[in-house]
C-alpha cells in the first residue's frame, strides 16, 4: 500500500521530535541542563558551577530548618564577652573563648603583690664591729631599718632604702630648744624615697616635760603615714645635765611628755632606751607602750628579760652605701606581714 509523500514526512517529523526533547521532568531528574531561557537572563560565556539541591536548601534555611543567619562578622561585631564555651576535644587544646584581645593582647598586668604595703628590701648592711648574737641574729628578721641624725651628714636616701632601710627614725629635737639641723631635709627626703619614718626626741632631764613636748610638736609635723613619735630616754655622760632623778620622777616626766604627744599625734609614743637606764627606771613599767631597745652585744632577751619589744637597735657601727661613715642599724620584730599590719595600726 502506498502513502502520499507529504503525510509521510509529517509523521516522520513527529516521531523524531518526541524522542530528542530534553526539557521535560525526566530530563531534570537526570541532571541535564535545560537550554530554555527567558528574555531577562543572559547566559554567561563560561559555565556556571553546579550545586546539589540539598546544599542550596541548607544554605538558605540552615541545617535545622531555622531562619537563615548572617555570615560570620557580616553584621555588627558581637559583644566580646558573650562567647559561648567551646567543648574541649580530647587530646586537643581549644580555648573556651576567643575575644579580640587574644589577637592583639595588651601588655600583661603586673603580678599582684604578696604583701599589702610598700616593697620590703632585704638588708645589705655591713658592720664594722660584727657581733655573734647566737641562734637568733638580726639577719633572722625580715624588716630592717636605720636611725640617723646630723652626724650622718648628707644621705642618699634612695640608695639607703635599696640597701635595706625599710624604716628610719630621724633625730628631730632634744631638750626644749635644740633642733637637729638636718631634720627637715632628712624628713622630706626619706619620704620621697618611700621609707616609712618617724621622729625622735632626746629627753633632757633638766627641762620640764611639758616644755619639751611643746618643742617637739612645734618642729615635727603631724603627718598621715608617719611612724609614732619616739622618746629617747638614757644616760648621757656628755650631756650638760648631770642630774640623776629618782625612778618615780623619771616615770612622772616621761608620762607627761608621752601623754601630750599622744593627744597631739593620735599615736602612742615609742620608748627608746639602753640597758643601764632600763634596769634603773623602766623594768616592768609602761607595759602598753611599744619599746625600741638598744642591745649591741647580746640579744634583747638577755638584756631586757621579759620585756616585749617592737624594735631592736643591734649596731651602732653599721656601714651602708648611701651614707658616709657609720650608721645605727635596727630590726622590726616580726614578719613582713606583721610589719604591714603594725604600720597600718599606727595610722593617726
Amino acid at each position: 500500500m502506498h502513502l502520499s509523500a507529504a503525510p509521510a514526512l509529517i509523521l516522520l517529523g513527529l516521531v523524531l521530535s518526541g524522542c530528542s526533547s530534553s526539557s521535560g521532568p525526566e530530563a531534570l531528574k537526570a541532571g541535564l541542563t535545560s537550554r530554555e531561557t527567558t528574555n531577562s537572563i543572559v547566559r554567561p560565556a563560561s559555565p556556571v558551577p553546579t550545586a546539589e539541591v540539598g546544599d542550596v536548601a541548607a544554605a538558605e534555611t540552615g541545617e535545622d530548618g531555622s531562619a537563615p543567619h548572617e555570615l560570620a562578622w557580616a553584621g555588627p561585631v558581637p559583644d566580646q564577652q558573650q562567647f559561648d564555651a567551646v567543648t574541649r576535644d580530647a587530646g586537643m587544646a581549644v580555648p573556651s573563648q576567643r575575644p579580640l584581645e587574644t589577637i592583639a593582647p595588651e601588655a600583661p598586668a603586673a603580678a599582684p603583690r604578696a604583701s599589702k604595703g610598700p616593697r620590703i628590701y632585704s638588708q645589705r648592711f655591713r658592720d664594722a664591729k660584727p657581733i655573734n648574737f647566737g641562734k637568733v641574729s638580726p639577719r633572722h628578721h625580715a624588716v630592717h631599718g636605720v636611725d640617723v641624725s646630723r652626724w650622718q651628714g648628707e644621705i642618699d636616701w634612695q640608695t639607703l632604702r635599696t640597701q635595706g632601710a625599710n624604716f628610719a627614725f630621724i633625730k628631730a629635737t632634744d631638750g626644749g630648744d635644740h633642733l637637729d639641723p638636718m631634720f627637715q631635709k632628712n624628713w622630706r627626703r626619706a619620704k620621697e624615697a618611700g621609707i616609712k619614718r618617724g621622729a625622735y626626741h632626746f629627753f633632757y632631764w633638766c627641762r620640764t616635760a611639758g616644755e619639751q613636748a611643746d618643742w617637739f610638736i612645734r618642729n615635727v609635723p603631724r603627718e598621715a603615714g608617719a611612724l609614732p613619735p619616739v622618746i629617747d630616754v638614757e644616760y648621757n655622760a656628755e650631756s650638760s645635765c648631770k642630774r640623776r632623778l629618782s625612778r618615780a620622777k623619771v616615770l612622772e616626766k616621761m608620762q607627761v611628755f608621752m601623754d601630750k604627744l599622744e593627744r597631739h599625734y593620735g599615736q602612742r609614743p615609742i620608748i627608746y632606751t639602753a640597758p643601764d637606764f632600763y634596769a634603773d627606771n623602766l623594768s616592768g613599767e609602761f607595759p602598753n607602750h611599744p619599746f625600741w631597745l638598744r642591745s649591741v652585744a647580746a640579744h634583747p632577751s638577755k638584756r631586757y628579760p621579759n620585756r616585749k619589744w617592737v624594735f631592736w637597735q643591734y649596731s651602732g657601727s653599721g656601714l651602708s652605701q648611701g651614707v658616709d661613715g657609720k650608721i645605727d642599724l635596727n630590726v622590726f620584730r616580726g614578719s613582713e606581714a606583721d610589719w604591714h599590719n603594725w604600720v597600718a595600726g599606727q595610722s593617726s
